[in-house]
């Protein structure tokens, strides 16, 4: 490992330390994918859903913390700051004009821990898929093939 010169204080100094992932921290409001054990859009934390979920990562993780996207109006942040403080979770409001996350709330760890489903599904999707089946169900009776 090269010994650090001028040139890399004056970079340090200018654009500040040097980090692993820039692009991975941008979206997931200053943590690594590796880290986040759950992450809400911004979408779900308006319309107050995965609470539950997060309830029960809360309990289960008691060093977890709560990032929250400065972009959502506090109204919408409240509850996930009353359920923070409910389960005594550090939680803090990231806001960086910079750049533009699609994440609300993300619960996130000090340490790697690699889960493979970060996301919840959300409620739309489920009632698409279930009203898609309806009209094909529909279509269906009304062409029925004759005998």
């Amino acid at each position: 490992m090269k010994k650090p010169d001028m040139e890399d204080y004056l970079q340090e100094g200018i654009y500040g330390s040097r980090q692993t992932k820039p692009g991975e921290r941008k979206q997931y409001l200053g943590t690594l994918r590796e880290r986040v054990l759950i992450a809400l859009t911004k979408g779900q934390v308006m319309g107050e859903q995965g609470q539950e979920e997060l309830e029960e990562l809360m309990k289960s993780y008691q060093d977890a913390k709560l990032l929250l996207n400065g972009e959502v109006s506090y109204r919408f942040l409240s509850p996930y700051m009353d359920l923070a403080e409910r389960h005594n979770i550090h939680h803090s409001t990231v806001s960086n004009q910079e750049t533009q996350s699609e994440f609300g709330a993300v619960l996130t760890l000090d340490y790697a821990i690699e889960k493979e489903r970060i996301r919840v599904k959300a409620q739309e999707e489920v009632g698409e898929s279930s009203d898609a089946n309806g009209w094909t169900n529909f279509f269906k009776s009304l062409f029925k093939p004759s005998k």
